[in-house]
């Protein structure tokens, strides 16, 4: 006998998003949680960063006020007083989700739990059974073998809650999140230099938005090193000593690890109950079951982007799938992703290279910013980059560069996912002035009748 239809292991994005979703479909949940509901986005991730890179938005819009005609100066950052507002934004947020969650066919269990049984979890001696087990436990900071972690060597988790701008940081790792803590703290007026062992930065985003986004970078007084691997890290009670590949030493206030984020499957149970993984991902089919009948995984335990709005995605999916319906799966490449530094990253879709692999021969266009006037007004550079399948195919593939592009990923995926033509896209009326015209305009140009395009 079960005693609950669901049983969800880990209260993150994932996690929350299948217990409400199920909840409204009829079905009873038991949501476990062993920290706060929320996870890693709301407490650890996307919330508190994006806050802090809100206040570094502030910080560069007034150093910049003579330029719009408004006359201010910029004294300083108070890192408490932003924590304060990040905080503040952290929790109203999680008061929310807390209320959202308090349903009839919910019931939040805290603690840590284990599968110790076929779709059974035990937490602190109590056996929770469910018709279907949803894994849900998210991911950790990965670190780096060989470099210890000290006061001044932290991952990302403890670099939200630093209380001071540093005088200089190195960052290890030119991934999204390494590059939106060097953009905060530049802003914040401390000396960047980030380290990539790969030949550049978000390496998982088209070739163009990398080196856009590099070019930005060092026009903002960011060091970047790229191609370049960490020999050793030494840690004094002053400084940071980083030894380079290419015999170069930096001497830092702080330095960041920033490698990227790992499953958190280790010690659950998994391989006793037959729950197969790889790497510690646990592999699942297409309707996100595991080896293991009944049992599902969700989120960033599940290989691909870990990204918050994946999870959400993939809770809502499997609880659908449980209650019989037949819902449909948005993942890979069809997955947004936005980097928010400044200025920012946003893509959907294949990179150029991924597409000629997969359909032989592209087309692509690139419409600068510069003829935009929603972007000139903001003062941001960049640029947005659409490619088609072939000469005539629809849209695959689409990346932005530039202040706030992140906002235009909602249309952008929406041509990607229904392999819309670009001529479809750009007959669309696009406001002005925005910078969603820019996208517009991309899509007229590879349609063959550009606008506010230069030869």
């Amino acid at each position: 006998m079960s005693d609950v239809d669901i049983v969800v292991l880990g209260g993150g994005s994932g996690g929350y998003s299948c217990a409400l979703r199920a909840e409204q479909l009829g079905l009873s949940v038991a949501l476990i949680e062993e920290d706060k509901l929320g996870g890693t986005c709301l407490h650890r991730g996307c919330i508190p960063t994006k806050a802090l890179l809100h206040t570094a938005e502030v910080a560069d819009a007034v150093r910049g006020s003579a330029h719009v005609g408004v006359t201010a100066s910029l004294v300083g950052v108070d890192m408490p007083a932003a924590l304060d507002y990040q905080r503040s934004v952290v929790a109203g947020l999680y008061s929310g989700l807390q209320g959202l969650l308090k349903r009839p066919g919910i019931e939040i269990v805290s603690g840590r739990g284990q599968v110790v049984g076929p779709r059974t979890v035990e937490v602190d001696g109590r056996r929770i059974t469910g018709d279907s087990l949803v894994l849900a436990t998210g991911s950790y900071s990965r670190t780096v073998p060989g470099i210890e972690l000290g006061p001044r060597v932290f991952t990302s988790d403890d670099a939200l809650s630093l209380d001071r701008v540093p005088e200089s940081v190195v960052v290890l790792g030119g991934g999204v999140i390494g590059i939106e803590f060097a953009s905060i703290w530049a802003s914040f007026d401390a000396k960047v230099t980030v380290v990539e062992a790969l030949d550049r930065i978000v390496p998982g985003e088209d070739e163009w938005s990398s080196k856009q986004l590099t070019k930005a970078l060092r026009k903002r007084g960011i060091d970047i090193r790229t191609g370049t691997k960490v020999e050793t890290v030494t840690e004094s009670f002053d400084d940071v000593a980083v030894a380079l590949s290419s015999g170069d030493i930096l001497t830092a206030d702080l330095v960041l690890v920033s490698v990227g984020r790992g499953p958190r499957t280790e010690g659950l149970g998994l391989a006793e109950q037959g729950i197969a993984t790889e790497r510690g991902f646990v592999t699942v089919d297409d309707n996100l079951l595991t080896s293991a009948d009944g049992v599902y995984a969700v989120g960033d335990i599940v290989p691909g982007y870990q990204l918050a709005h994946r999870g959400f995605q993939h809770g809502m999916f499997v609880a659908e799938h449980i209650a019989g319906l037949a819902p449909a799966r948005i993942d890979g490449d069809l997955v947004p992703r936005v980097t928010y530094s400044h200025p920012e990253v946003a893509s959907v879709g294949l990179t150029e290279k991924a597409a000629e692999e997969k359909y032989g021969t592209v087309t692509s266009m690139v419409y600068d910013l510069g003829g935009n006037g929603k972007s000139r007004i903001l003062s941001t550079a960049g640029g947005v980059k659409v490619i088609r399948a072939r000469e005539d195919g629809p849209v695959v593939g689409v990346h932005l560069v530039g202040d706030r592009v992140g906002e235009l990923i909602g249309e952008a995926q929406l041509a990607v996912a229904w392999e819309a033509l670009p001529s479809e896209v750009g007959s669309f009326v696009h406001a002005h002035p925005t910078q969603n015209e820019a996208l517009g305009e991309a899509m007229m140009a590879l349609s063959g009748r550009p606008l506010h395009a230069h030869s």
